[in-house]
């Protein structure tokens, strides 16, 4: 693929890092973007929830030599401090070693990642380009210049799609025999609100950790940034009886965070006008299979595994799908069918593994992260993998502090749930889980 001219359709931090590495093999890469180039406007448009890069991310950042760049800017989280109802507080680390998820700015990542891209002379950029076709059979590609209105056609030998959830290269694929396709929306969405810096210019609450207010059908959670103040996020249901749609008056919404985030309502000086200004914004999961389309298109990122973000990894995975790209880059020796095959029948698995994983931990942070069953399991799976760390690793360590396949972790997850099952059905767990007999249990089980 050396010396080959192609197309990154997208330029957010997936197709802005592809770029990139695509770049550095000697390509001559032309990225395309619908919206206007984010580094030139005063905001960036869409607001979205604060990302959280992990091993996973660091990996592809680091075949980009831009991995300690981005940790300068980002701000570690150790573990989630859960908030019940009246203010006490739990903490859980999230792995071993000072292990963490590290808080970033969405907006200031991509435009460094973007800066890094212009520093290759054979990457251009072509902003306000919307994908209106794909000639698939000669791989010619038509936008729409949305300035001048004007259509523009290009050729290229490949073309990758790493235009997001709503991929306009994806919805070309659709339309081809033996594609399939799914997206599900959840019936809870997000709105982003805010702690803004204490005077003196310091944190309201520990900055490192990801903050967590657990409310059954719902939560609050809260992420720092560098400039003191958190990104806070309320994932919430659309409809019904306490939903978005029921909140629709200041007094509605003072009078339930009042009486259900008591020890938040404080530190959120705004919150009556951040809620009504800032738009309510919906989840969803796509899934496709395959990936490709002959030796001529490619899909990466959310065009083709789009996830709810209650794992982190929507970010960490559309990364490592670039690190895994070219990790199987040099098999192939130039049969490019072959290797875009290959690469879409392994990364299929995995990206489907994700989003089970994000759905299933949505459930686990709003309702069981403040379960007294739910921190014993967790406390009892520490203290057996602290003994044997080569029988037992955590889910979340897998998914976030490892390069173990997704589907692998997945069904690694699976089975240590039916073994902490049993072992929660032992008599007096509560007051014996300490015991030998409690690891001996496991070891007959693992």
């Amino acid at each position: 693929m050396e010396e080959k001219k192609v197309a990154v359709v997208g330029a957010g931090l997936v197709g802005s890092l592809f770029a990139v590495l695509l770049a550095k093999k000697g390509m001559e890469v032309d990225v395309f973007e619908r919206r206007p180039d984010l580094r030139k406007a005063k905001e960036i448009g869409g607001r979205s929830i604060n990302l959280a890069l992990s091993n996973r991310g660091f990996k592809a950042l680091e075949l980009a030599g831009f991995a300690q760049e981005i940790r300068d800017i980002s701000i570690p989280m150790y573990g989630r401090k859960m908030h019940d109802v009246e203010g006490n507080l739990t903490y859980q680390a999230y792995g071993k070693d000072n292990e963490a998820i590290y808080s970033v700015s969405r907006g200031e990542l991509n435009r460094r990642l973007m800066n890094l891209a212009d520093d290759y002379e054979n990457v251009k950029y072509r902003f306000d380009r919307f994908c209106e076709d794909i000639n698939l059979k000669e791989n010619k590609i038509e936008f729409i210049n949305e300035v001048s209105k004007d259509k523009e056609h290009y050729a290229y030998d490949h073309i990758f799609g790493a235009d997001g959830a709503f991929s306009a290269v994806r919805g070309v694929l659709q339309k081809t025999p033996m594609f399939n396709y799914s997206q599900e929306y959840l019936a809870h969405g997000y709105k982003e609100l805010s702690f803004p810096p204490n005077e003196d210019g310091t944190h309201r609450f520990d900055k490192n950790c990801l903050h967590i207010w657990p409310r059954g059908e719902f939560m609050m959670i809260a992420l720092p940034n560098l400039d003191g103040s958190f990104t806070v996020t309320l994932f919430f249901p659309h409809k019904g009886e306490t939903s978005f749609e029921s909140l629709d008056t200041e007094e509605k919404v003072m009078d339930f965070f009042k009486a259900t985030f008591p020890d938040a309502v404080p530190h959120m000086p705004t919150l009556v006008e951040d809620y009504f200004a800032n738009p309510t914004s919906n989840l969803v999961t796509v899934r496709c299979s395959p990936w490709n389309y002959e030796d001529k298109v490619l899909l990466l990122g959310d065009a083709s595994h789009a996830v709810v973000p209650f794992y982190g990894q929507g970010l960490n995975s559309g990364l490592e799908d670039c690190s895994v790209f070219f990790e199987m880059y040099e098999k192939y020796n130039g049969n490019v069918k072959e290797f875009f095959e290959a690469f879409s029948e392994q990364r299929v698995p995995d990206g489907n593994a994700i989003a089970d994983l994000a759905l299933y931990n949505y459930i686990e942070m709003r309702d069981l992260a403040g379960d007294k069953d739910f921190l014993l399991r967790k406390k009892i799976e520490r203290k057996f993998s602290d003994l044997y760390p080569n029988k037992w690793m955590p889910l979340y360590s897998q998914v976030t502090f490892s390069h173990i396949r997704y589907s692998e972790a997945l069904a690694a997850g699976n089975r240590q749930r039916k073994i902490m099952d049993e072992v929660m059905e032992m008599e007096n767990i509560h007051e014996c889980w300490d015991d030998q007999k409690v690891i001996d249990k496991i070891l007959t089980l693992v």
